[in-house]
């Protein structure tokens, strides 16, 4: 099959790596349209694929309307050559810090998605895959079965709490657009809600991951949160998160609008993380230290992942221990 991918921030951690995966199978014969406004991330990221003639990049605005029809349109004149056309949305304000601040995540990850939806449907594209995230389960994000499943009942923190859940929130919403989307025929299409995803290609240490890399690295200690003495999480690996979303994009009767857990279940407290990584990085006796709290932070999030594998062949094949070796050394290399 000949595929048209249009793919939202392109250059951010889902993003690239989708671009290299994609470059790089053998079945299909494909060609990209990315763009992404560098937000969060650089052109660096898509360096070694920025030539190939089958990638067409743009920087552009999610919320920039020109700049969107001006993507509509070359969509409109390419997409007679293509047996598909999927569109796949990696735009999303992510980073921690930007969680307490409701409007900083509303335009890009809840109108912004709609409307690149809405241009999905407009064009005629086949299927649309929605990037969500494991935040929408909140204070509610494991169990004693083996991890929270995607029907089971939300308990989410309020405002009376925290306003660090508006973001989960505005993506929570986006699974809405998705399956009405679906449910009315206009397209076909999932939700994926990601949990603890990380790359060594990472441009800023902002989460765990790099953070902890990069504080040994340069302060030789780590200052964590106070949670982190309770935290325990899952880590996806970026190769594996990817994997999902093309093999979900790929598998008709998976695309029903519903949505997808996609993590792993090798669960880490977060201190055994930071010792983990310092063991990696040759250090012996890692200093770590405590200082701030982040409310609503839940103290584990253990997700089922049951459904993609019933329902697709996708499983991870990236587990942790590997997964940060790269991280170790591609951080400190740089």
């Amino acid at each position: 099959m000949k595929i048209l991918y249009v793919i939202s921030g392109v250059t951010g951690m889902t993003g690239n790596e989708l671009v290299r995966q994609l470059l790089n199978q053998s079945e299909d014969s494909v060609e990209i349209i990315g763009f992404d406004n560098f937000f969060a991330s650089s052109i660096e990221t898509v360096s070694d694929c920025i030539d190939d003639e089958r990638f067409q990049f743009f920087e552009y605005d999610l919320n920039d309307k020109k700049q969107m029809n001006d993507i509509k349109s070359l969509v409109l004149e390419l997409k007679d050559g293509f047996d598909e056309v999927i569109y796949i949305n990696c735009a999303a304000v992510v980073h921690t810090e930007h969680f307490y601040k409701v409007y900083s995540t509303y335009e890009t990850n809840v109108v912004g998605m709609n409307d690149f939806l809405s241009q999905a449907i407009d064009v005629g594209a086949d299927k649309y895959i929605n990037c969500s995230t494991s935040e929408v389960y909140s204070m509610n994000s494991w169990n004693e079965h083996g991890g929270v499943k995607e029907s089971d009942y939300i308990t989410m923190a309020d405002a009376e709490h925290s306003q660090r859940t508006s973001y989960a929130t505005g993506k929570l919403l986006t699974e809405f657009f998705m399956k009405d989307a679906v449910d009315n025929g206009k397209i076909k299409g999932c939700s994926i809600r990601f949990a603890n995803v990380y790359s060594k290609d990472e441009k800023y240490p902002k989460h765990i991951i790099p953070h902890i890399i990069e504080s040994f690295k340069n302060n030789d200690e780590v200052v964590l949160l106070e949670n982190s003495k309770k935290n325990r999480r899952t880590f996806l690996n970026n190769y594996d998160s990817c994997s999902a979303v093309l093999e979900l994009a790929k598998t008709d009767s998976a695309l029903d609008g519903t949505i997808y857990n996609v993590a792993t279940d090798e669960e880490i407290s977060i201190i055994d993380l930071a010792k983990l990584i310092a063991e990696k990085m040759g250090i012996d006796e890692p200093v770590i230290k405590f200082e701030g709290y982040r409310e609503s932070d839940p103290e584990r999030r253990l997700l089922s992942t049951e459904k993609i594998k019933a329902r697709t062949n996708w499983k991870p094949i990236m587990d942790l221990d590997k997964g940060l070796t790269e991280c170790v050394e591609n951080y400190t290399k740089n």
